[in-house]
């Protein structure tokens, strides 16, 4: 796994993103099937999604899978900072972090964890085939299906102590986008990449009202978005 650091300077303005430089650029080894890369900038870590084991089998449940904490120079801090003990991870793949939540697909369900109390809660996806993505916008997550072609929602996004069970729905299915990566865009629409393993696929957006608009061609077998 890369890991590399880029920035300007702080009073840079839009105009100066052409100016942007790597800082860092290092190869950190000792992952096994690493899948994703969640940044904290207030904890000022990265966390490491692996599936674990010596063969790539993504949909396997196995228990074998685990998050790692890295600093941002690229050190490993913990090589098993989740699941707690207890907790079991199988191929835990994409990640998303807003403060102290770090949400974290697996195969059939979605984690939330704490990263202070490393207190952390599953939830089912009735439904789903192969969970990929997850992104918060607002107090709503969602979460990609490329198999299913589906996008689901959990509401409240932030579930981890909630008393009641959270809803979840579907904002997206059969429209041949086959969803992976997933972004919050500033207009409010959620932005996807589409994944097939023999098939190209492009860029969409999909508003708050339910609508989907294309903003590329097919242009590759995409994964993730930022």
């Amino acid at each position: 796994m890369a890991v590399i650091q880029a920035g300007i300077a702080p009073a840079a303005s839009a105009a100066d993103t052409n100016k942007l430089r790597v800082v860092s650029d290092q190869t950190v080894t000792g992952f096994a099937f690493p899948e994703s890369v969640g940044c904290d900038p207030a904890g000022k870590a990265l966390y490491v999604s692996q599936f674990g084991g010596t063969e790539l089998k993504p949909a396997e449940k196995d228990g074998k899978g685990k998050i790692s904490k890295v600093s941002l120079s690229g050190k490993i801090l913990e090589e098993q900072f989740l699941p707690a003990p207890g907790e079991i991870l199988n191929k835990p793949k994409g990640i998303w972090i807003r403060g102290h939540r770090l949400w974290v697909t697996d195969i059939d369900v979605v984690w939330i964890f704490d990263l202070k109390t490393r207190k952390g809660r599953k939830l089912e996806l009735p439904g789903i085939k192969f969970a990929n993505d997850p992104a918060v916008r607002g107090n709503v997550l969602y979460v990609s299906d490329n198999r299913s072609d589906q996008v689901f929602s959990v509401e409240p996004a932030d579930f981890l102590n909630a008393k009641s069970e959270p809803k979840v729905g579907v904002v997206l299915s059969g429209k041949s986008v086959h969803p992976n990566g997933l972004y919050p865009a500033k207009d409010g629409s959620l932005l996807m990449v589409g994944f097939m393993p023999k098939e190209t696929r492009g860029i969409y957006s999909l508003s708050a009202k339910g609508e989907l608009k294309e903003l590329s061609k097919a242009i590759g077998r995409l994964d993730g978005l930022y």
